[in-house]
C-alpha cells in the first residue's frame, strides 16, 4: 500500500489536476529529459570517449618508434634558457633511420650526459622526436578515466541544468503565488465578519 501511494505522489505532475500549473508540467518534462540524459547520455558519452581515447593511444603506439640517438652537446644544467627545473635538460641529438636518413632534433635528456653518449629517443612517422607512447596498461587506465570523466560530466551537466531550471520555476511559482495572495488574501477577512 505504501509503495502504491508513493508511486501516485511521484507522478502527480503528469495527472490532470486543477492545482497543477504549467510550470509543474514543464518541470516534469525537464526532469524526464534530465533522467534520460543521465541514464542514456552519460554512459554513451563515457563509452564513446573511452573508445576514442583507446583508439588514439593505440594509433600513437603504432606510429611511434624507438631510435638510438647520439648526444651532440653536453647536457648540463644552467646552460641556457631551454633548461628545465628537473633532472632533465633540453639538448640536441642525432640519429639515423633504418633507411640511412640522418636527423637531428632537440629533446629532453638526463642532465650530466656528455656529447657522444647514446640515448633512446622516440620518433613519429615523420622522424620528429616525440614522447614515448603509453603502454597498453596505461592506455587502458587512461581510456577508463576519460570515459568515467565524460559520463560524469554529461550526468552532472544534466543534473545541474535540471536544478537550475527547477530553481527558476520555483521562483516563478513563488511570484505567482504572491500575486494571487495579494489579490485574494484581503477578501478572506471580509467573509469572516
Amino acid at each position: 500500500m505504501a509503495a502504491n501511494t508513493h508511486d501516485r505522489r511521484s507522478l502527480w505532475r503528469w495527472r490532470r489536476n486543477p492545482l497543477r500549473r504549467r510550470e509543474d508540467l514543464v518541470e516534469a518534462w525537464i526532469l524526464l529529459a534530465a533522467w534520460t540524459a543521465v541514464a542514456v547520455g552519460g554512459p554513451l558519452a563515457g563509452v564513446m570517449s573511452a573508445q576514442a581515447t583507446s583508439d588514439t593511444l593505440a594509433r600513437q603506439r603504432a606510429e611511434r618508434h624507438p631510435a638510438t640517438a647520439t648526444l651532440v652537446t653536453d647536457a648540463e644544467r644552467g646552460g641556457g634558457r631551454f633548461n628545465t627545473s628537473g633532472d632533465r635538460v633540453l639538448a640536441t641529438v642525432r640519429w639515423t633511420d633504418p633507411d640511412g636518413t640522418r636527423h637531428s632534433d632537440r629533446t629532453l635528456v638526463d642532465s650530466g650526459l656528455k656529447a657522444g653518449d647514446r640515448i633512446v629517443v622516440w620518433t613519429d612517422n615523420h622522424s620528429r622526436v616525440t614522447i614515448r607512447p603509453t603502454t597498453p596498461a596505461q592506455a587502458t587506465t587512461q581510456a577508463a578515466a576519460t570515459g568515467v570523466t565524460a559520463a560524469l560530466a554529461v550526468s552532472g551537466a544534466a543534473a545541474g541544468t535540471y536544478y537550475a531550471i527547477h530553481a527558476a520555476l520555483d521562483r516563478r511559482r513563488g511570484r505567482a503565488w504572491d500575486a494571487e495572495w495579494e489579490k485574494f488574501g484581503p477578501q478572506w477577512g471580509r467573509t469572516a465578519s
